[in-house]
């Protein structure tokens, strides 16, 4: 295993959740990590909790160097600004995770396809699938002039099962695929392309619907097998740090078979399985 020290990161959709800790847990095997997001100090979207400014400090404290940048990856023009201020700035650019997704807004409502409204795509492939696919197109470039570079996309993966809301599943399974092509176009150029699923999260958003926090969400049966963001975060680190990683490109890889391959555990101290369908 290698530190990231030295090495350039870039995390989208890192306000809060995932994102925010696969950001600070780059910071802390070394790296610079740019972190992107659509809520800033003072304005914070649908009064979420969590800014890239919060971000970036806790890469500063985390022994990292956290850049925020806002930028909505729905618009092509500030996502191509982003991967402009970074070879600007860095030179290069090393790990990228596409982890920008749109559903928060909506949320992910039950029921069948023929009862769900249209507004599921925009929020989910626009605001969700094509804003990566956005990010890789500009992105790649500046990969491609490195020896060696990473591209992780966060999805949800279960062996393929069907996850049980219409949008999500096709949402989610185009990420795994988006992996899968663009690791065989990228082979040549030794980047490695993978999507890694994290198992049943508690973010902000999921603490706050419960009605819980971080010190007391053991009182929900319902977070029993859930698991802090900072496991996928730890998972993803692992990989950039494996100088073996070319092996997984182009698979679906779940945070909880990492965690016993590379022996991390949660915040914790725990270990927790894949999360199963």
């Amino acid at each position: 295993m290698k530190s990231l020290a030295g090495k350039v990161a870039l995390v989208t959709g890192a306000s809060r959740g995932a994102g925010r800790a696969i950001a600070i847990e780059l910071g802390k095997a070394g790296a610079t990590v740019y972190v992107t997001g659509r809520s800033t100090k003072g304005n914070s979207t649908q009064n979420f909790p969590g800014t890239i400014d919060d971000t970036a400090a806790r890469i500063d404290e985390a022994g990292g160097i956290g850049i925020a940048v806002r930028c909505d990856h729905t618009v092509d023009a500030e996502t191509k600004a982003v991967i402009e201020q970074i070879r600007e700035e860095q030179g290069k650019l090393d790990i990228l995770i596409n982890n920008v997704w749109g559903a928060h807004d909506i949320g992910v409502n039950p029921g069948a396809f023929w009862e769900q409204s249209l507004e599921n795509w925009d929020t989910m492939f626009t605001a969700g699938v094509r804003a990566q696919l956005a990010t890789n197109h500009f992105a790649i470039p500046l990969l491609r002039e490195n020896k060696e570079a990473l591209i992780v996309h966060t999805t949800f993966w279960d062996e393929g099962k069907y996850t049980g809301q219409f949008y999500y599943d096709l949402a989610k399974n185009a990420l795994v695929r988006m992996a899968y092509g663009l690791s065989e176009e990228l082979k040549e150029d030794g980047i490695a392309v993978m999507a890694v699923s994290p198992g049943f999260m508690r973010t902000e958003l999921v603490l706050e619907h419960m009605g819980v926090n971080e010190d007391n969400w053991q009182e929900s049966e319902d977070l029993k097998v859930s698991e802090t963001p900072h496991y996928v975060g730890r998972a993803i680190t692992a990989l950039a740090m494996d100088s073996n990683v070319m092996e997984k490109t182009g698979r679906a890889l779940r945070a909880g078979d990492l965690a016993k391959e590379y022996n991390f555990t949660d915040v914790d101290g725990r270990y927790i399985p894949p999360f199963t369908l």
